[in-house]
């Protein structure tokens, strides 16, 4: 049996996705220990509950409550999804743990409340955002939504999403203040949009599926006019029975009206639907939509 053999370039993606992990959990410990926690707000999952727990048993145990809440999900993902995503969730939350250890007689931020709310969540939600878009994870409850919607059928979001109501309601009952309840909330809500930004990026792409009844002139104009590379899907009408092409177009956000303008000039009748990407991959490489060069290369 022949053994594989990790090539130089799969150790060195493999570092670099370490190397961003780190500072995605730098940026995460230094918005909880300057702008959330010095101003009573928390964050949601284990974070939120290790956030919890630190204001009534103090600070110092920050750290450990984040490693100890992590144990059960972190066994969960060994026994439910792949060993090397174990190895990276593991490593993200230990290095998480010792930044907040490090960091915790960093002064705090002092400044209203507002700000605290949009830089601490952007900052914490750019910082988790790393740590996700490079393999790993920090907050178990994402393994517990994975492993429920596999069995329930809930979505992964429904899941988080009741979870972390129950934190924040949990955590305006225990200190019996709602504001700072609903405060922690608007950071949330900060952070998962960054963390949003951080893992698809900031360039929009879109996916448009064109059904004309004449794809041949439309797919030749879009071709030469906008410079973009299309895909033939043959096809079929539902109620008629007659054979369709069907064009796949992948378009910038920018070049999406100009699209949809040449389109319908020459076929008032045409049929468009639009949706977002994120990511697109060609051949053994995989790379983040936002390259007219990636967008434009030729689709088979």
């Amino acid at each position: 049996m022949v053994k594989s053999i990790a090539s130089p370039k799969s150790y060195k993606q493999y570092f670099i996705n370490v190397a961003w992990m780190t500072v995605g959990a730098f940026l995460a410990a230094l918005s909880i220990q300057v702008f959330l926690y010095p101003n009573k707000l928390i964050d949601g999952g284990v974070i939120g509950i290790s956030l919890i727990c630190a204001r009534l048993f103090g600070s110092s145990m920050l750290p450990f409550f984040l490693v100890i809440f992590n144990i059960p999900f972190i066994y969960l993902a060994y026994r439910s999804i792949r060993k090397s995503f174990v190895i990276q969730m593991l490593f993200a939350v230990v290095i998480f743990a010792v930044f907040l250890g490090l960091l915790e007689r960093v002064p705090p931020f002092d400044a209203d409340m507002l700000e605290v709310i949009v830089f601490g969540g952007a900052i914490l939600g750019a910082g988790v955002g790393l740590i996700i878009r490079n393999g790993g994870c920090t907050d178990g409850t994402e393994i517990l939504a994975i492993l429920i919607n596999r069995k329930k059928g809930f979505t992964v979001g429904q899941v988080v999403l009741f979870i972390n109501i129950f934190i924040f309601a949990a955590y305006g009952l225990i200190f019996k203040d709602w504001h700072i309840a609903l405060q922690s909330l608007m950071t949330y809500i900060v952070a998962v949009k960054m963390m949003d930004m951080v893992i698809a990026g900031l360039d929009e792409m879109k996916s448009v599926m064109i059904l004309s009844s004449i794809p041949d002139k439309i797919s030749k104009i879009i071709m030469h006019e906008l410079g973009l590379g299309l895909t033939v899907i043959k096809g079929k009408g539902g109620f008629s029975g007659e054979d369709r092409d069907l064009l796949l177009v992948i378009v910038e956000r920018l070049d999406l009206a100009e699209l949809k303008e040449i389109v319908l000039r020459e076929d008032p009748q045409a049929f468009m639907s639009v949706e977002n990407l994120h990511e697109i991959a060609y051949g053994r490489k995989k790379g983040k939509i936002g390259s007219r060069k990636k967008t434009r290369k030729k689709m088979v």
